[in-house]
């Protein structure tokens, strides 16, 4: 056995066995992609007339213009609204307050677990049921619905990055007369930052793609801009493939985004290793808790 892992190598049989196993995925899969495409063909989904409107410089204006920018401008105006959300509520759930601590937890659990569609709705019919025109509501309801939702999730990654903060940090911090609130401003928050860029990053790819749910309420954005196209040209395959296109591509781009800011403020760990390091015992290892005095007294959150 090796010195630095918890099983045996593999022998020739595994790994021929393993090389066998990976040609037949490949097959599989190169066999499903090849009938999908003998199915699009079939139903006529590669004729010309379909595909114009997306080499027509007017329709390729609209899906650009009335269609991506209005849906990152969603999307940023959503994430923006997110990250001041859960740094507030995030930091209020590390309150030694209960009356601070406990409403925020109430309000951070429910907004995780209301469906967001169901935010959407319940914005567009209750809280801009009176706003005109149309685009204006549906433009708001979506975002407001996102920047609960995620700045519910947010809240959650703020605190498990401030509590990946050495303790040792904030103790000192507490040893030189710092107050709570300095720590937590001018100690733990700016160190953290650098643990929770990749989360945040991720977050707003979760955000981007969320807007399509925007349909539900008439929304703004690639969802709307598709309907009257498909409508009237018959082709809603392609039009879904156009679509999705651009989502990947713009959330590709947001993924390459949080791997280089991972790289350059994080180093060389995991994406996925960074968003849960926060997912420690707390009792021991948070650097903000409950009982923590410092040499400035009390105060603070």
């Amino acid at each position: 056995m090796s010195a630095g892992v918890l099983f045996d190598s593999p022998g020739p049989a595994t790994i021929a066995r393993h090389r066998t196993y990976s040609i037949v995925a490949g097959v599989a899969m190169l066999a499903a992609v090849a009938f999908v495409l003998w199915r699009l063909y079939a139903t006529g989904q590669f004729e010309y007339d379909k595909w114009e409107p997306f080499i027509t410089p007017r329709y390729i204006e609209a899906i650009l213009v009335d269609g991506l920018l209005v849906t990152l401008q969603m999307a940023f105006s959503a994430v923006i609204g997110a990250v001041v959300f859960g740094v507030v509520f995030g930091i209020g759930k590390l309150s030694d307050h209960a009356w601070l601590r406990w409403p925020c937890w109430l309000v951070v659990e429910f907004f995780r677990a209301v469906p967001v569609i169901m935010l959407m709705i319940f914005c567009f019919y209750a809280i801009f049921s009176g706003m005109d025109p149309l685009s204006r509501r549906t433009y708001w309801s979506v975002v407001l619905a996102l920047t609960l939702y995620n700045g519910a999730v947010l809240a959650e990654v703020f605190r498990a990055g401030i509590n990946a903060v050495p303790k040792g940090q904030a103790e000192a911090a507490y040893a030189i007369g710092m107050r709570k609130t300095q720590v937590m401003t001018v100690v733990l928050l700016p160190q953290a930052v650098k643990i929770m860029i990749p989360a945040i990053i991720s977050q707003m790819v979760v955000a981007l793609k969320d807007t399509s749910l925007g349909y539900a309420v008439a929304g703004l954005g690639l969802t709307r801009i598709a309907k009257p196209i498909y409508q009237q040209f018959g082709n809603h395959v392609p039009t879904i493939i156009v679509i999705t296109a651009m989502y990947v591509v713009v959330n590709l781009l947001l993924t390459a985004l949080a791997m280089w800011l991972q790289r350059k403020f994080v180093g060389e760990k995991d994406v996925l290793e960074v968003g849960m390091v926060g997912d420690v015992k707390t009792g021991a290892s948070a650097p903000f808790h409950k009982g923590d005095t410092g040499g400035g007294g009390g105060g603070g959150i």
